[in-house]
């Protein structure tokens, strides 16, 4: 059971911008502790973990792990072309837009981003009430 996940980050300020441009409409909190950011869902659930943005602690500057992604599920496709498009706005890069993949299941639906330190994002819906890849 994932209970957190931590990202590093250079610049409080910019991260905030990106990360609440979607975490609160996907339903989480932000609360700021010692200049650090803890979003969490506002009732406890062991399916979701909380996200913390954080400066390193051992001083150095944040660098975004090669290989390393994190997935927030959407309540909808149309909720991850929205979030995609807000987090763009609020300074992410584009990683892929938002649709359908052939590696994944007909109904995943998903959206790729950068944060502006690197970190790899992704926000997925995989609602099978919605169409699918196949039509």
């Amino acid at each position: 059971m994932i209970a957190y996940v931590t990202v590093g980050v250079n610049d409080m300020t910019r991260a905030e911008c990106f990360y609440s441009s979607f975490l609160l409409d996907l339903g989480y909190e932000l609360e700021v502790i010692n200049g650090e950011l803890s979003y969490a869902q506002p009732v406890q659930s062991p399916a979701l973990p909380e996200f913390y943005v954080k400066s390193p602690v051992n001083g150095q500057p944040a660098t975004a792990g090669n290989g390393t992604m994190i997935a927030f599920q959407a309540g909808s496709q149309k909720q991850v072309r929205d979030l995609h498009a807000a987090a763009v706005t609020a300074g992410g890069a584009d990683e892929g837009a938002p649709g359908f993949r052939e590696s994944y299941g007909p109904n995943f639906f998903v959206a790729y981003l950068r944060d502006p330190d690197g970190n790899k994002v992704a926000l997925f819906s995989s609602d099978p009430n919605e169409p699918g890849r196949d039509g």
